[in-house]
């Protein structure tokens, strides 16, 4: 049977934007779960690709009552490291699956948020970077950070975050960073989330973020698809 993609969505701005073209690619139908609409954790099969979005909330709201999913995803996640079972969790999704795995999850020094670069690590052995060199230019919006899970590989770091992505087992991704929005994303994002955006990089912080989106050249936007198309490939190996 053909596997399916299963995406777990926490709040309506952060939708799955690029993974859906991913998706597509891959010649995978896809399915997304609205959480913040009321939605249960599903049951996703192992032989399905899970993809964990993000979201406002953080792994310190984990057993609280006002994101009860977020508890019920942490056992999902552990089930899947388990059986090295497909999965990309992006953001709030790549520190619940740090989480899942046993690793420390933190606020760190001080929110990352803006496009930057990412430094690659292990990018000669790692098919997840395939054809992406030694940086990319990824759109940061996070004030956790976590440590690296036993066992896990590193993939990519900044100056503000040590590690910005790792992979689990050989199907199992951690992104910190978001590579899969597309513009029009950013621009729903500085207004939707206007507070956070002026306290990580005060009043002027939404026309930076605007800004620096607009030079933004064919060339990075789609090394994001193919830094997603590679985790894909990844994920479906036999």
């Amino acid at each position: 049977m053909t596997p399916k993609v299963v995406v777990l969505q926490h709040v309506a701005m952060e939708g799955p934007a690029g993974v859906e073209g991913a998706a597509a690619r891959a010649e995978l139908d896809l399915q997304t779960v609205k959480l913040f609409e009321g939605a249960s954790v599903p049951d996703v099969p192992l032989t399905d690709i899970l993809v964990v979005m993000g979201g406002p909330m953080g792994v310190g709201d984990v057993g609280g009552s006002e994101f009860p999913f977020l508890a019920q995803e942490a056992q999902l996640l552990k089930a899947r490291i388990a059986a090295n079972a497909p999965t990309l969790g992006i953001c709030l999704g790549a520190q619940l699956l740090a989480h899942a795995a046993g690793a420390r999850v933190y606020p760190n020094t001080r929110i990352e948020l803006g496009w930057g670069f990412i430094d690659f690590h292990n990018q000669e052995t790692e098919p997840a970077l395939a054809g992406l060199g030694d940086q990319q230019n990824v759109l940061h919006w996070h004030g956790d950070t976590f440590d690296l899970p036993a066992g896990a590989v590193h993939l990519a770091s900044t100056p503000i975050c040590k590690h910005q992505a790792f992979r689990v087992g050989t199907k199992l991704f951690g992104l910190q960073f978001h590579c899969e929005v597309e513009t029009a994303n950013v621009d729903v994002w500085v207004v939707q989330d206007a507070a956070y955006v002026q306290k990580a990089l005060g009043p002027q912080g939404a026309s930076i973020v605007l800004a620096d989106t607009k030079t933004l050249t064919f060339a990075e936007l789609q090394k994001g698809n193919q830094m997603l198309d590679n985790i894909f490939r990844c994920m479906l190996a036999p």
